[in-house]
Order: structure tokens, then C-alpha cells, then sequence
């Protein structure tokens, strides 16, 4: 089994920053890759940025310039930077691992931007 524990999130005005992290506990060997999604209320959970055990990263264009996604392997921990936030970013994110065919989830961190 793998946990996964998100913080970081809170309120803050637009053109603000925030740090978002996701610390993976359990079976975590083997993670194919980890990614940060978001759903914002009445609508679909979304991919905001994803990086493979690789390093390699890929993001959603409305965040591409705003946000980063990393990780510390040392500390199973990955991030997301987010900076020059806008009320659209507003919503829940939540963590995500995939290792083989199963796909983990963190239980949601709320992330609120004010104009």
C-alpha cells in the first residue's frame, strides 16, 4: 500500500505564491511516476503538471511558466511551486502516484485564490 499526505495549500491573492507538497509512505518502490491534479467545484478533475522516475515533466497549459513540479527522492517528497497564481487556479489538488497498474491518491489539499 502507499500513503500519501499533501500540504501546503491555504488562501492567497492573486499574483501570489504557494508551495504545495506530497510526502509518499508505504510500498513507494518502483513509482513509475507522480503528478499534481485539481478539481475545481462543478468541474472534472484535472492534470496540472506530472513527472516520471525519470525526471522528465509535463504540464497543463494553463499552469506552463506559473508552476514546477519536483521532487526529493531523499525525502519521497514531491512539490509544486506555484507562483503568479490567478483566481482560476482555485481548487482542490491532489496527489498522485503510479506505480505499475495502480494509480494512489492523497486526500486533497485546498488551494483558494482571491481576485
Amino acid at each position: 500500500q502507499v500513503q500519501l499526505v499533501e500540504s501546503g495549500g491555504g488562501l492567497v491573492q492573486a499574483g501570489g505564491s504557494l508551495r504545495l507538497s506530497c510526502t509518499a509512505s508505504g510500498s513507494i518502490f518502483g513509482i513509475d511516476a507522480m503528478g499534481w491534479y485539481r478539481q475545481a467545484p462543478g468541474k472534472q478533475r484535472e492534470l496540472v503538471a506530472r513527472i516520471t522516475s525519470g525526471g522528465s515533466t509535463n504540464y497543463a497549459d494553463s499552469v506552463k511558466g506559473r508552476f514546477t513540479i519536483s521532487r526529493d527522492h531523499a525525502k519521497n517528497t514531491m512539490y509544486l511551486q506555484m507562483n503568479n497564481l490567478k483566481p482560476e487556479d482555485t481548487a482542490v489538488y491532489y496527489c498522485s502516484l503510479v506505480r505499475t497498474v495502480y494509480t494512489y491518491w492523497g486526500q486533497g489539499t485546498q488551494v483558494t485564490v482571491s481576485s
